[in-house]
């Protein structure tokens, strides 16, 4: 099996727990691939040969990022409701079904061009691993198409036919759930691998919520949960009762929320994005993490809410705005991103150690601190997925 060394790494962030700090930095450092996986990893003087010699140059290599959270599978186009809002037109829910009926209308072939363009952007600024989630079909036929051309470019497919009520379902809501619960699920579960209930005012309440999550867990989905969004509400709540692996957005979090995020140690993934694209206040990483609760960013890519694919911004996002360290936001996109997808295994990702799948990213940068430092400036000069370099 042919090897790799990279050599010349200025600061390697490993995420390793044995190392020292939150990062576990490594200077002057080397990474030996082998296969797909990381085989080594230590000071560049005590590297091993290898068959291929990369040399950074100096520069700072990270675990590839991890982007728990996106809607890629969709049609049309939302900028006057982006522009509408940067006019002072509060975000709404509703929304979503603009993108519904573009959706509904797109053949398949589109739809896969434009979410296998969403993730090449991504793969471009260092997203090695996405979800992806449905929920812009809100059809049985629609939403197991939006999973099937999903599961063609991730393994990381979320049934979320349970994102708003379609229209035409507006005055018997319950009845939509039990088109979500049944023959929606049926049709969907082959494609997915987690199930999602956006717990919110204006789309679905905590019984609903409830009712979707255990439908999808009996037919071998597990849970993620969109809540505190628009409004504190008992989603977050819900999310660790039933032990999710995370619950997303948490904007609004009541003193409850908090505690609860930190006694049933379920991830807070945020989305900074979000807010900078609403104009809604930033969620406070600081008090959660402060407060022992597990943090993760993730891009929360759509068409409506937050447009966009990258990782770097949503990382400068959180530092800026949300009193993250730019340590604690590299690990938010890295190894507790993983943890959030149930990737952090000792053959996952999130962490440059051996047997974890080698999948890194090299800045043109000395440090990790410059995803930050130079916010909107494309700093990954490379990228590595399954051992291969593929930007």
């Amino acid at each position: 099996m042919s090897t790799t060394v990279i050599t010349g790494i200025g600061e390697l962030v490993t995420n390793d727990p044995a190392r020292e700090g939150v990062l576990g930095l490594v200077t002057d450092a080397a990474v030996v691939i082998e296969g797909d996986r990381v085989a080594w990893v230590g000071r560049a003087a005590e590297a091993p040969a290898a068959d291929v010699a990369v040399d950074a140059g100096g520069r700072a290599v990270l675990p590839g990022f991890v982007d728990s959270h996106s809607h890629l599978v969709f049609a049309g186009d939302r900028a006057e409701e982006f522009a509408a809002r940067m006019s002072g037109t509060p975000y709404a829910a509703g929304g979503i079904r603009t993108s519904v009926a573009a959706t509904r209308a797109a053949p398949d072939e589109l739809l896969l061009s434009r979410a296998a363009q969403l993730v090449q952007e991504m793969l471009r600024q260092g997203t090695t691993t996405v979800e992806i989630k449905s929920g812009y079909g809100l059809t049985t036929r629609d939403e197991a198409r939006s999973l099937a051309v999903a599961r063609q470019l991730t393994e990381h497919t979320t049934f979320l036919g349970a994102h708003v009520v379609p229209e035409e379902h507006a005055d018997d809501p319950d009845a939509y759930v039990e088109l979500v619960t049944g023959p929606m699920l049926e049709a969907c579960a082959p494609h997915a691998r987690w199930i999602d209930v956006f717990c919110e005012t204006g789309a679905f309440d905590v019984d609903q919520a409830r009712a979707v999550l255990d439908a999808g867990e009996a037919a071998g989905l597990r849970g993620r949960l969109h809540a505190g969004q628009l409004g504190p509400g008992p989603g977050v709540r819900l999310a660790c009762e039933r032990g999710l692996l995370a619950v997303d957005h948490c904007t609004y979090l009541e003193a409850a929320d908090v505690e609860a995020l930190r006694e049933s140690g379920t991830i807070a993934t945020l989305l900074p994005g979000v807010e900078f694209s609403t104009s809604q206040p930033y969620p406070d990483a600081r008090a959660l993490l402060d407060a022992g609760v597990r943090v993760a960013l993730a891009s929360d890519c759509n068409p409506g809410s937050c447009f966009t694919s990258s990782i770097p911004l949503c990382v400068a996002l959180a530092v800026r705005e949300m009193g993250m360290t730019p340590a604690e936001a590299v690990h938010a996109v890295t190894a507790t991103a993983a943890a959030a997808l149930d990737e952090d295994g000792p053959r996952g990702v999130g962490r440059i150690v051996p047997g974890r799948r080698a999948d890194l990213v090299l800045l043109d940068a000395p440090s990790h601190v410059h995803l930050a430092y130079r916010p909107g400036v494309p700093l990954v000069a490379g990228v590595w997925q399954k051992g291969r370099p593929v930007v």
